[in-house]
């Protein structure tokens, strides 16, 4: 798929040079006003859930914990594609609180198996658990971060069913879910959207994180644009109430790779005032020759509870990573590779994108392994700083007013050489360069009103928000046709060579977003309730611009206002205590031609819809040993583009997907976990006249993890040792499906002892983990992500590693 904007690099390099001019943007500086709440939220906090007397309180900034229903108050105790770029182609005392009890977000995850005691405010606003949230929502909490080994938000995809992820240069921490991938999955920062994945997300250390929540299926009541095939929240780590706690944990592999972080929090001297601290510093060292990310994240927030009834916070986060970008692999024929073929990792023909010629059969040459065909001035990076805050309200028993003012400023960019398609006649690598900076501000201020109450005697909860924002981002990037340098290297030992002279066009975009969305839940019996919402959202693009040579782009400047609306309806029945069944109806939309920032007159003004039918059973054992959740969802996509030249696209299919999905975990006895998931997933296109019945790029028809440990503890030292092994079924590398991703299964083993703080020398200390943990331990070759916006390439999985890690609290 592509379009015609040059925001994006879904676009194939031999069409990229012929739309990079029809579309040349002015430049200039929009500077976003401050919202009047934003900047008095800044400084002030959204959170106090009121914790029940045998859990600490936590003060959460984005969690939406309704008042205790009345009958309970009474007894209370007081988330084509667009890419990374926005290129369209690819302690004190406890007070008394109405608010309802919830799992803090920061503390050790529920005792229930598979997470569903979580809380996941991305899925619901009304307070819900998850086992209570009529939807599939999986919650990967930092226990199971810890005990797994999830370094990056990409590696923390694995603890959900049927979720794959890859760090493509050009849009690193992409997911897909549900037939979906890049820019139709919604990333969320503690409940806050910035812009679609495939332009602002990064590559993220898991340090600094409490849990990331999975929400599965079209679901924009809850974070508006481009939660098709779900949304991803990350939820950071927040204050406790109580003694000042304080962690340090740090790792090392075989690759030369290092991890660092401090945490601290706890209440301070100060009677109601508690605080959260966390850095970190990484080096991701890759088995591609020359790949590397530093990863540095500095976070910190404070609570304040002013009485029982007012609590506000401030928070503040600086996050920073620089390095050098793998884009991938280029697939070669079998002939030329010869002895050299890598079996079993791809399949199928491909289309050279600068010649146009047909290669196949595929395979990688492995030689080529380890090879960097990057220019040796590459460079990637980016700047973020985070501001938010606000407060929480109890007017009375039953109504609670929560209100979060953020700002949120960005400097992003890529310069690089990124496509690497193999020459027949030449058997040479040919090259493109490109290169794009981001300048991004967003400030914002959300306003949230939880109301319990009863309708003709029957329990309700009713949850309103009001959202409103303005999101600048500025986009300079390579543009001129005539000088757009390329060149030719090859297979074995390339050459790396240099950029040359970029020449930019500017693009600049501003989005205005309004949006009021309500849920309610009537909780007709004991055992039967029924939820429902709707979102009415007024979101106005404002584009202009100016090509490098001092052109306007034909079109712009131009304005465009849509007003969408979308839908929940669903309904929970739990017969018995622990048994929870369900059945959904939701809807989503999202620009039909690009991602919202690429949307040009030029492609299509209109929006996609999107909707899912999906229904589930969700089960818990009365002792929370054993959990399993079962779900099948039919989703359809309407609207979908459909290219007609290399400048204009016109809205024509549909995706449609359906799946299963499976997921079990048992405690059988105290020491044993054992836990596994299987997720079965169909999508095809419709209604295109090139590509029905076609699978969209990087859905796996069928995935599979499982894993197990054992706590040996009546040692002197506890000693846990376990392992996982995962299997992905077959992708294809491009919307033609002519090159395929083959099935790959990989196993990881770790082992680690908990030394008691009595055997150390370390005074205070309260324990220490040391871990070992070896990664692929067949090492595997396999595909394990692609970009469709490369066609020529693919993203290959690490090889075998070894890892040390170490971590203490005190």
């Amino acid at each position: 798929m592509s379009t015609s904007d040059n925001h994006g690099r879904h676009l194939p390099a031999r069409l990229r040079a012929h739309c990079f001019h029809l579309n040349r943007p002015r430049e200039r500086w929009l500077s976003a006003a401050a919202l009047p709440l934003g900047v008095i939220g800044l400084f002030f906090a959204d959170t106090i859930e009121t914790a029940s007397a045998q859990s600490p309180q936590v003060l959460d900034p984005i969690y939406i914990s309704p008042p205790k229903p009345r009958h309970e108050s009474r007894h209370a105790a007081s988330k084509p594609t667009s890419d990374a770029r926005g290129l369209p182609r690819r302690a004190a005392q406890q007070p008394a609180t109405p608010a309802a009890a919830r799992p803090a977000a920061n503390s050790e995850p529920p005792s229930t198996p598979l997470n569903s005691n979580a809380v996941a405010t991305s899925a619901s606003r009304l307070g819900l658990s998850v086992h209570e949230t009529p939807a599939t929502v999986e919650v990967v909490g930092r226990q199971t971060m810890r005990e797994q080994g999830y370094r990056t938000t990409t590696e923390s995809a694995q603890g959900a069913v049927g979720v794959l992820s890859g760090d493509a240069a050009g849009a690193p921490g992409g997911f897909s879910m549900r037939g979906f991938s890049f820019g139709e999955v919604t990333v969320l920062y503690n409940g806050i959207w910035i812009g679609p994945q495939s332009i602002t997300s990064r590559v993220m250390d898991t340090a600094g994180l409490a849990q990331v929540e999975f929400l599965k299926g079209p679901s924009s009541i809850m974070s508006g644009l481009a939660a098709i095939g779900g949304s991803v929240n990350y939820v950071s780590n927040q204050p406790t109430t109580g003694p000042i706690r304080n962690e340090l944990d740090g790792s090392i592999d075989s690759l030369g790779s290092y991890r660092t972080h401090f945490g601290s929090g706890g209440s301070t001297s100060v009677p109601g005032l508690d605080y959260r601290f966390d850095v970190s510093s990484s080096k991701l060292s890759s088995f591609i020759d020359g790949d590397d990310q530093r990863l540095d994240d500095a976070s910190g927030q404070i609570n304040y509870r002013v009485s029982d009834a007012f609590k506000v916070f401030g928070a503040i986060e600086y996050k920073r990573d620089d390095g050098h970008a793998y884009w991938g692999t280029p697939l070669v024929p079998a002939a030329f590779a010869g002895p050299f073929a890598t079996n079993g990792v791809v399949a199928g023909t491909a289309v050279n994108t600068f010649t146009g010629s047909v290669l196949g059969p595929l395979t990688v040459d492995s030689r080529t392994l380890h090879t960097s065909y990057n220019v040796a001035d590459n460079s990637v990076g980016a700047h973020e700083l985070w501001l938010r805050g606000g407060f929480e309200l109890a007017l009375n028993s039953d109504v609670t007013i929560r209100n979060q003012a953020y700002e949120y400023g960005a400097k992003r960019h890529w310069y690089d050489s990124e496509t690497y398609a193999f020459n027949d006649a030449s058997s040479l690598i040919d090259r493109d360069r490109f290169f794009v900076t981001h300048k991004q501000q967003v400030v914002g201020d959300n306003t949230d009103l939880v109301w319990n109450s009863g309708f003709f005697g029957i329990e309700n909860r009713f949850a309103a928000q009001l959202q409103v924002s303005r999101n600048d981002i500025q986009f300079a990037q390579e543009g001129n046709p005539d000088t757009f340098p390329a060149d030719s290297v090859t297979v074995l030992n390339p050459d790396p060579g240099f950029y040359g002279v970029p020449e930019p066009n500017i693009r600049n975009s501003r989005l205005d977003d309004l949006a009021i969305s309500v849920e309610d839940r009537l909780k007709l019996t004991p055992m039967l309730a029924l939820i429902g919402g709707v979102r009415a959202e007024d979101l106005t693009l404002s584009r202009d611009g100016i090509n490098f040579d001092g052109t306007i782009p034909s079109g712009q400047p131009f304005t465009k206002t849509w007003t969408p609306v979308s839908y929940r309806a669903a309904a929970t029945l739990e017969p018995v205590k622990g048994l929870m069944f369900y059945g959904l109806f939701a809807t989503a939309y999202d620009p039909a031609a690009a991602g919202i920032f690429s949307v040009t007159p030029g492609t299509s003004l209109q929006l996609t819809s999107a909707r899912i039918y999906e229904t589930g059973v969700k089960a818990v054992s009365s002792d929370n040993r054993a959990e399993a959740t079962l779900s099948a969802y039919d989703i359809e996509r309407r609207n979908v583009y459909v290219a007609l030249t290399n400048a204009v696209s016109t809205p024509a299919g549909e995706v449609h997907t359906r799946g299963v999905e499976l997921a079990g975990a048992i405690r059988p006895v105290e020491n044993l976990k054992l836990w596994g998931n299987v997720a079965f997933t169909q999508a095809r296109y419709g209604d295109f006249d090139v590509w029905t019945g076609n699978t969209p790029s990087n859905v796996a028809p069928f995935i599979v993890n499982a894993g197990a440990s054992y706590r040996f503890d009546r040692w002197r030292w506890p000693v846990e040792i376990g392992g996982s092994v995962r299997h992905v079924g077959q992708r294809y590398l491009f919307e033609d499906d002519l090159a395929r991703m083959l099935p790959y299964t990989t196993a990881d083993l770790f082992a680690f002892v908990d030394i008691p703080g009595r055997d150390l020398w370390w005074q205070g200390l309260q324990t220490m983990r040391v871990a070992f943990r070896v990664r692929n331990l067949t090492d595997t070759v396999y595909a394990a992500w692609s970009d469709p916006g490369y066609p020529d390439q693919v993203y290959l999985g690490a090889p075998r590693t070894f890892e040390l890690s170490a971590s203490a609290k005190w």
